[in-house]
C-alpha cells in the first residue's frame, strides 16, 4: 500500500491510452513540464487513480476495449470532473470532435482535441497552456 502523500503537485496528469508507448510518450513531456503524472492502460485502473490523484489535466484516447473515450467523459461527469481535458484519437478526427462536444455540453471548458502520431510541440503547448 502507498504512503498517503501529504503534498500534491499543482499539475496533475491522469493519462490513459491502451497503447503504453503513447502513455509513456505523454509522461515523459508532462513530467518535463513539472507534472505529477500517472499513466493507465484501461478504464477501471484509470477510474481507481482518478480517486487517489484528483488530476488537474486528463489526457484520454477515445478508442480503447472495454470502456471508450465517451463512456469515460459520462463517468467524468458524473465524478464532477472541471479541469482540463485532452481527447486523442488516431482514428476519425470526427470521433475525437463529438466526445469534445459531449464534454462541453455536460459542463467541461476546457476540451482540447489531439489527432495521433502526436506531434511533440503541440503536446508541449497543449500542457503547458
Amino acid at each position: 500500500m502507498k504512503p498517503k502523500r501529504e503534498l500534491m503537485s499543482e499539475k496533475r496528469l491522469l493519462v490513459i491510452d491502451d497503447e503504453p508507448e503513447i502513455g509513456e510518450f505523454v509522461r515523459k513531456v508532462a513530467t518535463g513540464l513539472g507534472y505529477e503524472v500517472q499513466v493507465t492502460t484501461d478504464g477501471r485502473a484509470f477510474q481507481a487513480a482518478y480517486h487517489e490523484m484528483r488530476p488537474t489535466t486528463i489526457a484520454m484516447d477515445m478508442v480503447m476495449p472495454e470502456m471508450d473515450g465517451n463512456e469515460l467523459v459520462l463517468w467524468l461527469m458524473e465524478q464532477q470532473y472541471d479541469a482540463n481535458l485532452i481527447i486523442m484519437t488516431g482514428y476519425n478526427p470526427d470521433y475525437a470532435k463529438d466526445a469534445r462536444l459531449l464534454a462541453e455540453f455536460k459542463g467541461l471548458r476546457s476540451v482540447i482535441t489531439l489527432i495521433k502520431p502526436i506531434r511533440l510541440d503541440k503536446l508541449r503547448e497543449v500542457l503547458s497552456a
